[in-house]
C-alpha cells in the first residue's frame, strides 16, 4: 500500500511539473491538456499528503484541484456559449441569405 501512495505522489508531482512546462510553452494546442494535468496531479499529490498526515499539504493540494476543476468548467461553459453563438450566427445568416433571393426572385431576372 505505502508504494501505491508512493507511486500516486511522485505520478501527480510529474504531472504538475508537466502541466507547468505545457503552460510555459504555450501551445494552444496543448493548453488544454495542462488543465487536466493540474486537476489530476494536485488530486494524487492530495492523496499522498492524506496517507502521510501531512495536513497544510493536503489542503493546499485540495484547493488546487477545485481551482483547476472550476478553470475546466469555466472553459467548457465558454466552448459551449461559443458554440451557441456560431449556430445562431449560420441562422442569421440563413435568412438574410433566403430574403436576398427572394428579393431577386420577385424582380424577374
Amino acid at each position: 500500500m505505502k508504494l501505491l501512495i508512493d507511486v500516486l505522489g511522485w505520478s501527480g508531482s510529474v504531472f504538475l511539473i508537466l502541466a507547468y512546462g505545457l503552460t510555459i510553452v504555450e501551445n494552444n494546442k496543448h493548453v488544454n491538456y495542462s488543465k487536466y494535468l493540474n486537476l489530476f496531479g494536485a488530486l494524487l499529490i492530495a492523496i499522498n499528503c492524506y496517507y502521510y498526515n501531512a495536513i497544510p499539504s493536503f489542503v493546499s493540494n485540495l484547493i488546487w484541484s477545485i481551482m483547476a476543476t472550476f478553470t475546466l468548467y469555466r472553459v467548457k461553459r465558454k466552448e459551449r456559449h461559443l458554440a451557441n453563438v456560431k449556430v445562431v450566427e449560420h441562422i442569421f445568416f440563413y435568412q438574410r441569405f433566403r430574403e436576398l433571393m427572394m428579393k431577386i426572385k420577385s424582380k424577374n431576372y
